[in-house]
């Protein structure tokens, strides 16, 4: 059946691929002849969208001959033939996949889509053929059931047999002939539906355009804003025209600033409705039925819930323990935003408009409010946040913290014209990783903001393989009066990034299942969210906050108001993500496998925790890419369950200096190189001496 199976899905390739696959094999396609470019990054400029195919099938048929290796190895099974082996089979695969997955993500096309659709079924049939291959798991058990005699072994070579058991069992290895059918095929159709699903929210972004004939209803609108809209708006070739559109660098300040209602309600609902319009893009059903699938896959492995599955390798654990956190913050942000609500309707009052504060309202109310209390906008910030300066500041503080060093290069290819790429050096001089940072939005380009990897670090045989990382950002052009400027809000998301960009830069681990970024999903944001408070604390801001016109920096009235505001509109933001780890659970803890009514199911999932009306979830369910088209269904909350773990790691640093070396390499060596090598919560004790509190993480919302 196994074989059958291998053979079924090498056939469809070769049916895919077409006469022209042979040729491709040879000497042009780069995946197969390669890299030959500084640090092997991918030669961009020489992959072409037919590449990928052929790459594909050949890099499956390479990890299954690799896997019938281990499988008909004669010799006893052991750590080394056995687990070590399957960690370094796929190198082609894992290459391929690579690239085409983070151009999928940053610049994508009609065709990248179609391939996409083509190979998620495939891939997910050879995953399916390695992890229910009964002989292979068999030689995996016998080393993991003699585990507690090879004292030979270190704690990361444990931890990656440990891994690899469960990752077997977790993928029906124990499963019976018939249920592994059923396995196969829910993996297939998830496959396909998220694929659908991320296509289908890009193309409703795209869709959408708000667009403006006549200046005098650009009234409120800065002339930052009104700058963006007036390039989106010639690059769509709309002349004497502003173009407003659903990426966030338009939306959020078109909404914190045009007066007029209608508009604004426009861009919002316009928002709030992708998936969600009755089309051929439509979410709903997708979403549901994803989460009936995810039902029906964990009660085959044995347990309740999809997120009882996710959440039991997670450091949480337990839904329980996940509720258990959201409640504590839900039960102390839910009041602080009622609150907030009655104050801007208050304003609205004042102004003497007869409606009620409707979710599209509060952006804009609340930056009145803002300047009201504190006499501070993000139109009187935004010139001391030009983009080259927050880079520089940016990499400046890994430079003070871990003394890395980053030199610009131009003789490497790039993902895409708009990226730039740096080659990073650790403290004593030596090669460290290659760090690409893409900063624009455009059409091909899924919203929000990521860390990626092209290659992960590892070791063959002592030998270092460096890192080649990506940073996506969603940012705002330079215009030609003005360079890219950003709100402190999106300041805040490039240190976020670029902490995931050091988790991966810093690895030094052995075997690539366990590198980098690869933990827990409720522990990979620690190194994240810790580096946003060095964005805020005075010292570094005076460092890289300086006017784009004068140069002169931010000067100390404003980081008194950004102090004092700092906890301003904290009920919203923590009502509004919470909902979306809120709504996240309700849909993965569901027991029983039945197709629900998305709108009425998200609808009262939102009754049940008493969300205002006033504040609409984060994130609804048929736009919700983090959990149906991304790593996070079941890990949503993790954000917050970091938030605990970097404001505790932070006091580390307050307690003794900014830029404590003894802290830093402390960090560095506990936290940012070991990957998933050892227990997450072990690790951060040996950093820290103790398990975090929730305290800090409240204070620092504000919340208590």
């Amino acid at each position: 059946m196994k074989n059958l199976l291998i053979i079924l899905t090498l056939g469809l390739f070769i049916i895919s691929c077409n006469t022209n696959q042979q040729q491709m094999q040879t000497t042009t396609n780069p995946f197969f002849t390669g890299y030959g470019t500084p640090y092997d990054v991918p030669p961009f400029d020489n992959i072409e969208n037919e590449h990928f195919l052929p790459a594909f099938g050949e890099g499956m048929k390479q990890q299954t001959e690799e896997i019938n290796a281990i499988v008909n190895n004669t010799e006893p099974p052991n750590f080394e033939n056995t687990v070590v082996a399957m960690d370094r089979s796929g190198e082609l695969l894992t290459n391929v996949r690579s690239v085409f997955y983070n151009l999928t993500s940053a610049n994508t096309n009609e065709k990248i889509q179609a391939i996409s659709k083509e190979v998620a079924p495939l891939l997910s049939a050879h995953k399916d053929n390695i992890s229910l291959n009964e002989k292979l798991f068999e030689r995996v058990k016998v080393v993991y059931e003699q585990k507690d005699e090879l004292a030979a072994l270190n704690t990361e070579q444990l931890m990656l047999l440990d891994k690899t058991y469960k990752r077997f069992v977790r993928g029906g290895a124990n499963l019976e002939d018939d249920q592994k059918d059923k396995f196969r095929k829910i993996n297939e159709e998830l496959s396909v539906l998220t694929v659908e699903f991320d296509d289908n929210l890009l193309a409703e972004t795209n869709s959408f355009q708000l667009i403006i004939e006549n200046e005098e209803d650009l009234s409120g609108l800065p002339d930052f804003v009104k700058d963006v809209g007036a390039a989106d708006a010639k690059a769509a070739g709309l002349e004497s025209k502003w173009l407003y559109t659903l990426h966030k660098p338009s939306m959020i300040p078109f909404l914190q600033y045009e007066d007029n209602r209608a508009f604004r309600e426009k861009i919002f609902k316009g928002y709030i409705n992708r998936g969600n319009n009755d089309n051929e893009f439509d979410n709903k059903r997708i979403a549901a039925k994803m989460a009936k699938l995810r039902v029906e896959r964990a009660n085959l492995l044995g347990y309740e819930s999809h997120a009882a599955y996710v959440l039991d390798v997670n450091m949480a654990k337990t839904p329980d323990k996940v509720y258990e956190l959201m409640d504590q913050v839900w039960e102390a942000a839910l009041p602080i935003a009622k609150k907030e609500a009655i104050e801007l309707q208050k304003m609205i009052d004042a102004e003497g408009e007869d409606y009620k504060l409707e979710p599209w309202d509060w952006w804009y109310y609340a930056e009145k409010l803002r300047k009201e209390k504190y006499a501070l906008d993000d139109e009187l910030l935004k010139p001391y946040f030009e983009l080259e300066n927050v880079r520089t500041g940016m990499l400046d503080v890994a430079t003070k913290l871990y003394g890395l060093t980053f030199e610009e290069r131009f003789d490497m290819p790039k993902p895409h014209e708009d990226a730039r790429t740096f080659e990073v050096f650790d403290n004593d001089g030596t090669h460290q990783a290659v760090l690409i940072m893409d900063f624009f939005p455009r059409p091909s380009k899924q919203s929000g903001a990521w860390m990626s990897s092209y290659r992960k670090q590892y070791k063959v045989e002592g030998e270092d393989i460096s890192p080649v990382i990506t940073m996506v950002m969603n940012f705002s052009k330079p215009t030609a009066d003005r360079p890219s400027l950003l709100t402190f809000d999106e300041v805040s998301t490039m240190f976020h990034e670029f902490g995931h960009a050091l988790h991966g830069m810093l690895s030094d681990c052995t075997y690539e299942m366990l590198s980098g970024t690869s933990v827990s999903r409720d522990f990979v944001e620690l190194p994240s969210q810790i580096m946003e408070n060095w964005a805020a604390e005075p010292e570094v801001l005076k460092t890289y906050a300086k006017h784009y016109e004068t140069s002169e920096p931010i000067p100390q009235e404003l980081i008194d108001k950004m102090n004092a505001s700092k906890h301003f509109n904290q009920g919203f933001a923590t009502v509004e993500f919470t909902a979306a780890a809120y709504l996240d659970m309700a849909w993965h803890t569901l027991t029983i496998p039945e197709e629900k009514d998305a709108i009425a199911f998200e609808n009262e999932a939102m009754k049940k925790i008493g969300l205002i009306p006033e504040i609409v979830v984060r994130y609804r369910s048929f736009y919700f890419a983090h959990i149906f088209a991304g790593g996070y269904s079941s890990g949503y909350y993790s954000y917050q369950w970091a938030e605990v773990l970097d404001a505790d790691a932070f006091e580390a640093f307050k307690e003794t200096s900014l830029f404590d070396q003894e802290t830093a390499k402390a960090f560095r060596e506990n936290i940012l190189e070991k990957g998933g090598t050892d227990d997450p919560m072990k690790l951060y004790k040996q950093f820290r001496g103790a398990e975090p509190s929730t305290e800090p993480m409240l204070k620092r919302k504000g919340l208590i």
